[in-house]
């Protein structure tokens, strides 16, 4: 307290902190949209890594404009040729991408049969699991992390809130065999976070990093396509002709531009819960503005988006960060 009685500000730290929470609740809700967009085209392609390579791709071909007329993009690409070339920055740390494309093609694969709450509940599941794990061993640009009771009671509030919000519809015993591979995928966004965040760092562009996790993520599509055109054929859907279907890759980069920009703020665990937090609002309100069924959330899909609100903020504003050698910046 000040000598006025009134609290201090927030400290620098603090205060980017929780700027970077409300920037990634407001683009996890763009990945609800995201998941939304992606599953249609996958079951109008009839084939989920066709729908993931075209969102992908797309998003490419975006960022490839982006990056060649813009000063910011081009200075990155000449940081990311020296970082590679000096060993500040490891070609591992580059793959990220190959993570998201895992992500994007489980979207794809398994929406249209678990539907968007299942797939939610098994990415969290995985996500914030490895997001702990992640942080503890330093993957990321923030440094080692310790796991506060903040931190670890906020996670497992998120998994709670998401199981609270979607439990009445977990109950075919079928889709827990599919739901492996959105757990797969939310192990792998953790990791992905985490080196597109030091590919940030060693660049200083948002929008090199970002351009390098979709490179490297349509190459990894594409060798999985032409596999999958040699084993099933080619795709027995067509391309559909309305434009919304398209705008899977332009949201994926804003999800991927802002997570880069403050994962060294927030750290990947309290990227991820916050993610999380929109992700589960976001499915809310689009059951509410363009439902799929003559269906609304119910009580609990309300109870269980509040919760999740509830956990980040409790990340969020718990203790500061406990690090090896400085503080947060």
């Amino acid at each position: 307290m000040t000598a006025t009685g009134t609290a201090p500000p927030p400290t620098l730290p603090t205060a980017r902190r929780i700027t970077g929470v409300g920037l990634a609740t407001a683009s996890g809700v763009a990945v609800a949209v995201q998941s939304r967009i992606n599953g249609e085209l996958g079951v109008r392609l009839a084939d989920g890594i066709a729908a993931a390579v075209i969102s992908f791709g797309l998003g490419l071909l975006v960022l490839l404009v982006l990056v060649a007329a813009t000063p910011d993009g081009q200075r990155g690409l000449a940081a990311l040729r020296a970082a590679l070339a000096g060993g500040s920055l490891r070609p591992w740390q580059c793959l990220g991408g190959a993570c998201g494309a895992l992500f994007v093609a489980a979207q794809g694969l398994t929406i249209g049969t678990l539907g968007v709450a299942v797939f939610t509940v098994a990415a969290v599941a995985g996500q914030s699991g490895s997001s702990l794990l992640v942080d503890r061993a330093g993957l990321g640009p923030a440094g080692r992390q310790a796991v506060t009771p903040s931190r670890l009671v906020g996670a497992a509030l998120t998994v709670l809130a998401v199981l609270l919000a979607v439990g009445d519809r977990l109950g075919d015993p079928g889709a827990l065999g599919l739901a492996l591979l959105p757990l797969l995928a939310g192990v792998g966004v953790a990791w992905q976070q985490a080196v597109n965040g030091r590919v940030r760092v060693a660049t200083g562009s948002a929008l090199a990093a970002t351009l390098v996790n979709f490179a490297v993520g349509t190459v990894a599509l594409l060798a999985a396509f032409v596999v999958d055109v040699a084993v099933r054929g080619h795709p027995d859907g067509s391309l559909p002709a309305e434009p919304w279907l398209y705008l899977g890759g332009p949201i994926g980069i804003v999800f991927i531009a802002v997570a880069v920009a403050v994962v060294r703020f927030t750290g990947v665990l309290l990227l991820g819960l916050a993610t999380i937090a929109g992700q589960v609002v976001g499915a809310a309100l689009l059951d509410v503005v363009l439902p799929t069924t003559a269906s609304h959330p119910g009580v609990n899909t309300l109870l269980g988006a509040a919760l999740t609100l509830v956990a980040v903020l409790l990340a969020a504003l718990g203790p500061a960060w406990r690090r090896q050698g400085r503080t947060p910046s």
